[in-house]
């Protein structure tokens, strides 16, 4: 063989090995964005949950504040937004189902974002209804129905498939919630009205289907619409939707009074003014990087996922509660919380095994191209 002929084999070998890294390398940069993102949605959302009882505990009691500031920490991400924004878009970022970056009408954008804005505001509403008008078991009980729903609304709107594991998992985390709920002491309801327990039983199954729906549509929005894998594009999707559903808190806030009422509300809170203030501050700030999560969820895997790791979340809320608040830890908290984690890897095996599969038939496809060009 000429030295030629053996130099071309060398460096063509060499281009098909390198070619077979790239798979792996992308491999371990999705996981690690998952465990990114994951973290942010436990950490967020169990901080939020232990802030807004803070607030109730120490005598908060405006339900339009409590829903303000679940949408209002948006500006944090306005300097991540400016940082990615200019760099993503300039460079030749890889669409979802397309070859060419274009992207939608700047209307059909804006249309979005101000239905997911309005959805978010009612959504977060009703949420607060329920929690007002039933006992915390209840509520947190029909909150885990947000799983069957979410599983519903993604088979018809984004093609999901069942495996037993998935369905295992499904199952897991439903009786981890409930069993959470139930084993929940129930608020004093003496005095509520029956009329107004059932506006809260309904408002809260409502607020569960309602924000199923919402995730599965964003789903359905980036693989339709946006088609872009940017950070960016997830940015956009919890930043403008935020700033819708802000703007309807605040006209909710002054069109129901309430807001005559805060200024005494943060004279009498518990803690003290500045406490009033960093409590509502670090609530809103908790709640933005638990949707970032979940919008980075949704954008890399699937709104069923994401749903998963926000239930995962639930028992996690217990355990801090005996640390900070010094709640009682028993048996069932402790089952629950075995479960919850029993069902998350259940989850995640699954993935592991999609992911697995799907990068052997990369290898296989890179490894038979190699030998091609080698032939060659």
């Amino acid at each position: 063989m000429e030295p030629a002929q053996e130099l071309q084999q060398d460096t063509q070998g060499t281009f098909v090995t390198n070619l077979m890294k790239l798979p792996r390398l992308k491999h371990y940069k999705w996981w690690l964005r998952i465990a990114s993102y994951t973290s942010f949605v436990v950490a967020g959302q169990t901080v939020a949950i232990l802030l807004g009882r803070l607030y109730y505990d120490q005598g908060g009691n405006s339900k339009w504040m409590a829903t303000l500031v679940q949408s209002a920490g948006f500006p944090i991400l306005l300097p991540l937004l400016f940082f990615f924004s200019p760099s993503l878009r300039s460079t030749a970022s890889t669409p979802l189902n397309t070859s060419s970056t274009k992207l939608p009408p700047l209307s059909t954008l804006a249309f979005l974002y101000f239905a997911f804005g309005l959805m978010l505001t009612v959504d977060n509403l009703m949420y607060s209804y329920g929690l007002l008008y039933l006992p915390v078991s209840t509520y947190s009980l029909l909150c885990a129905t947000q799983l069957a729903f979410n599983a519903l609304f993604s088979f018809f709107f984004n093609s999901q498939k069942f495996t037993p594991l998935i369905l295992n998992s499904l199952v897991l985390l439903t009786i981890s919630a409930s069993l959470l709920a139930v084993n929940t002491d129930s608020e004093n309801m003496t005095g509520i009205p029956k009329g107004k327990y059932v506006i809260g039983f309904l408002c809260t199954l409502g607020a569960s289907a309602t924000y199923s729906l919402m995730l599965s549509l964003i789903q359905l929005s980036f693989q339709k619409v946006i088609k872009t894998e940017t950070f960016s594009a997830v940015l956009d999707m919890q930043i403008y939707p935020s700033f819708v559903a802000t703007c309807g808190c605040v006209v909710g806030l002054f069109a129901s009074g309430e807001w005559k009422i805060l200024r005494n509300e943060m004279e009498n809170y518990g803690k003290g003014r500045v406490s009033y203030m960093m409590t509502l501050i670090w609530t809103a700030v908790t709640w933005q990087i638990s949707s970032i999560g979940m919008m980075g969820l949704i954008f890399e895997v699937s709104s069923l996922f994401c749903n998963v790791i926000s239930t995962l979340a639930l028992p996690v809320v217990p355990i801090l509660a005996v640390m900070f608040f010094h709640d009682k830890m028993d048996g069932v908290k402790v089952t629950a919380l075995v479960l919850a984690v029993w069902g998350f890897l259940s989850y995640v095996y699954q993935h592991y095994l999609d992911d697995s599969k799907s990068n052997v038939n990369k290898t296989s496809n890179n490894e038979a191209s190699g030998a091609g060009a080698v032939i060659e």
